[in-house]
């Protein structure tokens, strides 16, 4: 036997269904919006740290540091690394056309920046050469060198006064397109940076940056290059030049390597058994500084030194702003090229390490570095290659290794400093990125575009 039930129910149209039972659309659509407005507006304790700690990461992993595990790491990878900032910041300075000292300041407020606001742990900021080239290559044009000036007189010094004005404007506008980008969320554009990509960038750079230290290695002083090709005219100016070779230099490079490349060979070795690795950076800039004291090798050899570095901070100055409209197209280029970098280098090391970065963050942090020190006489900075590789092969684990040992302490010790021993230590410490070569052949059996595409970087 099987029962039905019926169900009898009203039609109602739209309209009628309002009249009957009312609508409260218009009254507490309003409401619900102010109510939602009032909710992302109001701001507990709670809500307020977790921003801080979102925006400014030093709060969230400072107070985590393991001390006895870390800070001896971080200490040998400061010292090397805050030894190297300064003479490689002074020479990438005269990359951008602009005096020595200001590659000084670009290799600290940013620095100090970057720690603060930065995500990658093992990211060293500061001069980088390819951004340098960049730079300078703008600075150049807007403000060409005279034929004859007497580098005593007042000229000279409203002359590095406008390069670095210009410099400083590049560096400003390009940190203000980083900040657009974080606030209009553009970190998901990393996304889009392969592997293959990323790999095919920092090896193309890594030529660059070694093709710029070979005249240093050779003792050669060669004009620079401009322009399209200039990587490959660079090269060919070295070659055309090797008759000119600093023999005294060219021995002292070939030690170097000799010493540089076994024993960070043997770091990497035996990175698991050693608990710090071999600080031979240090090492190596100390006792070739003594043997240039004593044998006077710079007055006996022509040895190029660092020379004199002047202590102290610049005062806060404006930058060139009537020059936006004139540099906003190479400026976006430079921006885009150490944003690239950045990412990428980031992107690598957290990987080996085992820790995320977050690309929105990364632009704010550049954003306020590239922005903050271009009122201190900076020129454009982003990530480096080879300060972020010795950061990282000398036991570094945190930003705290970039604050440590860039006291006064340092200059005695550079004022000396050999440049050939300077461009063989950075020449050594690119060989990670150089050894992604041997993933060619992965990316062959993969996909025959990826494999393309790192060569196209490359050359």
């Amino acid at each position: 036997m099987s029962a039905s039930v019926a169900v009898y129910r009203s039609i109602y149209t739209e309209d009628r269904f309002k009249q009957a039972y009312g609508s409260d659309d218009n009254a507490s659509g309003s409401l619900r919006l102010r109510e939602k407005l009032a909710g992302r507006c109001r701001c507990s304790n709670r809500a307020c740290l977790h921003l801080l700690r979102e925006r400014v990461p030093i709060f969230s992993w400072l107070p985590r540091y393991k001390l006895k595990k870390w800070i001896l790491g971080d200490t040998i990878a400061g010292l090397t690394v805050g030894i190297l900032h300064i003479p490689q910041g002074m020479a990438f300075a005269l990359l951008t056309s602009v005096a020595p000292i200001f590659g000084l300041y670009t290799s600290f407020f940013p620095v100090v920046l970057y720690m603060f606001f930065g995500t990658g742990r093992h990211v060293s900021t500061g001069t980088f050469a390819v951004v340098s080239l960049m730079t300078g290559s703008v600075v150049e044009q807007l403000v060409p060198s005279p034929l004859e000036i007497n580098s005593s007189s007042s000229e000279a010094s409203d002359f590095e006064a406008q390069r670095i004005g210009v410099a400083s404007a590049i560096a400003l506008l390009s940190g203000i397109i980083m900040l657009c980008m974080f606030a209009l969320q553009l970190g998901f554009l990393s996304t889009y940076l392969s592997e293959p990509i990323v790999k095919a960038f920092t090896s193309a750079a890594a030529f660059h940056v070694t093709i710029s230290q070979l005249q240093s290695m050779l003792g050669l002083r060669l004009p620079r290059h401009n322009g399209a090709f200039s990587l490959f005219k660079t090269l060919a100016s070295v070659m055309e030049n090797l008759p000119h070779t600093n023999m005294a230099e060219l021995l002292i490079s070939l030690v170097c390597l000799a010493i540089l490349v076994p024993v960070k060979e043997l770091n990497m070795r035996f990175r698991k058994r050693l608990r710090t690795p071999i600080p031979v950076e240090i090492l190596t800039v100390i006792i070739a500084t003594g043997v240039a004291y004593a044998c006077s090798l710079d007055s006996t050899y022509n040895i190029e030194i660092v020379g004199h570095i002047p202590a102290g901070f610049p005062r806060p100055q404006l930058p060139a702003f009537h020059m936006f409209p004139a540099i906003a197209g190479d400026t976006i280029a430079i921006t885009f090229v150490g944003y690239a970098v950045s990412v990428s280098l980031a992107m690598i090391y957290a990987d080996k390490h085992g820790y995320s970065i977050h690309p929105n963050q990364e632009l704010l942090a550049h954003g306020i570095s590239n922005t903050v020190s271009s009122f201190f006489t900076c020129f454009p900075s982003s990530a480096t290659l080879a300060t972020t590789n010795i950061l990282e092969s000398a036991g570094g684990y945190t930003q705290v290794a970039y604050m440590i040992f860039r006291g006064k302490f340092t200059y005695p010790i550079l004022c000396l400093c050999l440049q050939a021993v300077l461009a063989c230590i950075n020449v050594t410490s690119l060989r990670q990125m150089f050894l992604q070569f041997q993933d060619l052949p992965d990316l062959w059996r993969i996909s025959k575009i990826d494999f393309v595409r790192p060569l196209k970087s490359k050359l």
